[in-house]
């Protein structure tokens, strides 16, 4: 049997970061703020199927932001929405909650550690996680900013499945990969809150050991579905926006959430919702002491913030 929802409001109160906060001294504080949400989540042992381990910290998180409301969507996914201007169509940040057990020997703790330039740990998706939690702080409170719906999945991961489904709860059946995105895109569009936009923020191997950022822009060659001529402008008005704003991003592609998220909020749909992917480089991939470079958490976690606070749109791209 399904749990049941878990609904928590919280009071209205002054953001962690207001719109506007600007100079080094900001920057840098905010930016060492984010650094620590990622190592907090992935110190945490959220494995595939054990997503819920990770519930208490992100409740704790979010609990003095003004407006805040967070669902539990089962079984997993947690739905974070942050208020903003009522005018604006929402967008969606998201990210995945799990981690694949490379340990089978259920510790307590996960190493992590911040070297000079990167953090080194199990930062798939830590990242992502830390990310949108952040931006969730930064945007609660803020003044003209569009509504956010931070989107935390389950069961992202394909791994656990594939390799040791022993070590996931029930040995893994009646769990598919990918079904937290699923769950929450269908969630939304059943209680009228489809976003106009999803921004999935994941890590990515592309760049080898080398520093970078990738951009997914083309969920429909990972799915199965026709973009219409409305999501085909959209996705490229928000390309160009982030181009804009981040000239060194490489457009690429890949299969995870991100893609998902494209196929349901898109099939079928009287209204297109661009699903676009930001991703730092790690490396090595899917194992413990994964690095990702600190330039590049800044790179996203600005690209992010300069998309939120450039948006405007008031209604969904029409079909």
């Amino acid at each position: 049997m399904a749990k049941p929802e878990i609904r928590l409001t919280f009071p209205r109160e002054r953001g962690i970061f207001a719109l506007g906060d600007v100079g080094a001294v900001c920057r840098e504080n905010v930016m060492s703020r984010v650094v620590d949400l990622i190592q907090q989540v992935a110190e945490i042992p959220s494995f595939s199927s054990l997503e819920d381990r990770l519930h208490p910290w992100v409740y704790l998180q979010m609990a003095k932001l003004p407006g805040v409301t967070i669902e539990r969507v089962p079984e997993h996914n947690l739905l974070i929405s942050v208020p903003g201007d009522p005018r604006l169509a929402p967008i969606a940040l998201a990210a995945h909650l799990d981690k694949i057990d490379h340990w089978g020997t259920s510790p307590e703790r996960l190493p992590c550690q911040q070297q000079s330039d990167r953090l080194v740990g199990q930062l798939d998706d830590a990242v992502g996680v830390g990310i949108c939690l952040g931006l969730a702080q930064w945007g609660a409170g803020a003044v003209g900013l569009p509504p956010l719906l931070i989107l935390l999945s389950e069961m992202e991961e394909s791994y656990g499945l594939t390799h040791h489904p022993e070590r996931l709860v029930a040995g893994g059946s009646g769990r598919q990969c990918g079904q937290g995105a699923v769950r929450l895109s269908r969630h939304l569009k059943e209680t009228g809150r489809t976003p106009g936009l999803v921004v999935t923020i994941d890590t990515t191997p592309l760049f080898q050991g080398e520093p970078g950022v990738a951009l997914y822009a083309a969920p429909w060659e990972e799915e199965p579905f026709s973009p219409g001529a409305a999501l085909l402008r959209g996705t490229a008005d928000i390309c160009d926006l982030l181009q804009s704003l981040d000239g060194g991003l490489r457009i690429a592609n890949n299969s995870n959430d991100y893609a998902t998220y494209g196929l349901e909020f898109n099939r079928n749909s009287l209204f297109a919702v661009p699903s676009i992917a930001l991703e730092p480089a790690i490396s090595p991939y899917h194992c413990p002491s994964e690095s990702v470079f600190l330039r590049d958490i800044e790179r996203v976690e600005r690209a992010a913030q300069g998309l939120v606070s450039s948006w405007t749109r008031t209604r969904h791209w029409s079909v």
